[in-house]
């Protein structure tokens, strides 16, 4: 059995490793993806459409990039105009399929035979496509680690990297003027106005600004909450082994890392175990009806109700700390006496200074993007973690 201090470190280590391996990247591919920003935003501009999927864990991927495009977390940005295809894509994309169209999919380290299959029928169709990762196509992304884990945080920072980016090349575009808006993401672009061809190298380097400040907030996590990790990870397992389950929720992007942890313990990589998870932001039925008939403040809380039993988790995901529908849950689940978690932003709000979550892991940032990418660090290596102690390595 290890200690928990030596969990703590073995966290500490996992944490700080995927820092070169993503900056690295975004280092040699900074410039290449600016000018595929650019071309990006001349498409959306015709009419274009990001149209966006993958399998099993890798879905929640093509869900989180569109909820990104479709509903911009600054205020001001325009909606633009993205679907997740994952529940039918290949017949979805023959449907729908449009020449301005942008077409990403997902996928394992290894690649999806069936996602490239359908990235290789549409680009010929003149579509813009990205495989994520693949060999082919108007983006081929060459996978850098056989991690999954890590590969898809990385990925994560990637689109949230091309949404940032577009807007920036949308604006001028369509303004002939300053980046209005943008100026506070990018703040040499706010001074005057340029055209598109101009600001590549600019932009390139903002976005290794960005991936810089994203290993700065998972240093911080790596050193200072380590032993909090290891400590709710060891918590969660205790609950499991007696019967318990995971009931994890968050809302919008949130929402997805909900689906995607939970598919990382029923679906997980090759070799691990698997482990009892819901995810009650994957029920669009029973949370359209409950906010239609009551309101959106009990999407989770009455969902939790039904579902909770004894010995279980219930996982609240906030970049703000204060959503809420994830505050109401998580009181009915300390009535309940459930194990409660908070994956949290900001200062932590509410849910922090209320002592909702018995073990809180805060990610010290206001900017969304980035604490949820720190975030996915966080319960990819709970994740690991469970897997070391289901192996009684601990």
């Amino acid at each position: 059995m290890e200690t928990a201090c030596t969990l703590a470190a073995q966290i500490e280590e996992r944490l700080l490793a995927r820092n070169e391996i993503i900056e690295e990247f975004f280092s040699r591919e900074a410039r290449h993806l600016a000018e595929v920003c650019r071309e990006m935003s001349e498409r959306f501009l015709r009419g274009g459409r990001l149209l966006a999927f993958g399998r099993g864990p890798y879905a929640t991927d093509a869900q989180h990039v569109s909820v990104e495009f479709v509903h911009p977390v600054i205020v001001g940005k325009r909606a633009l105009p993205a679907l997740d295809l994952s529940m039918a894509f290949q017949p979805w994309l023959e449907a729908i399929l449009q020449p301005q169209d942008i077409v990403m999919g997902f996928g394992p380290p290894e690649g999806d035979p069936e996602v490239l299959a359908a990235l290789a029928s549409a680009h010929p169709r003149s579509a813009m496509t990205f495989a994520l990762p693949g060999d082919q196509g108007s983006y081929p992304l060459k996978a850098i680690t056989s991690d999954p884990f890590i590969h898809q945080e990385m990925i994560e920072i990637f689109y949230h990297t091309l949404w940032e980016t577009v807007h920036v090349f949308f604006e001028h575009r369509e303004l002939g003027q300053d980046v209005g808006q943008s100026e506070f993401l990018y703040p040499f672009l706010g001074q005057k106005k340029q055209e598109t061809t101009d600001i590549v190298e600019d932009v390139a380097a903002s976005i290794q600004m960005k991936v810089h400040d994203d290993t700065l907030l998972r240093t911080k996590l790596a050193t200072e909450q380590s032993e909090q990790i290891a400590a709710a990870a060891q918590a969660i397992h205790k609950y499991l082994l007696q019967g318990g389950k995971l009931i994890i929720f968050g809302n919008g992007g949130s929402a997805t890392d909900a689906n995607d942890f939970v598919l990382d313990c029923i679906l997980p990589p090759s070799g691990y175990q698997s482990i009892p998870a819901i995810s009650l932001s994957m029920e669009p039925a029973n949370i359209t009806a409950l906010a239609n008939d009551v309101g959106t403040d009990v999407i989770f809380l009455r969902q939790l109700m039904a579902q909770a039993q004894p010995h279980d988790v219930a996982i609240g995901i906030s970049t703000s700390g204060g959503s809420h529908n994830i505050v109401m849950a998580l009181e009915e689940a300390r009535k309940r006496g459930l194990l409660t978690i908070g994956l949290l932003g900001y200062d932590g709000g509410e849910i922090y200074r209320r002592n909702l979550a018995d073990f809180p892991i805060i990610v010290g940032s206001d900017y969304i993007p980035r604490i949820q990418e720190v975030q996915a660090s966080a319960y990819h290596v709970i994740r690991e973690t469970l897997e070391v102690l289901n192996r009684g390595k601990a």
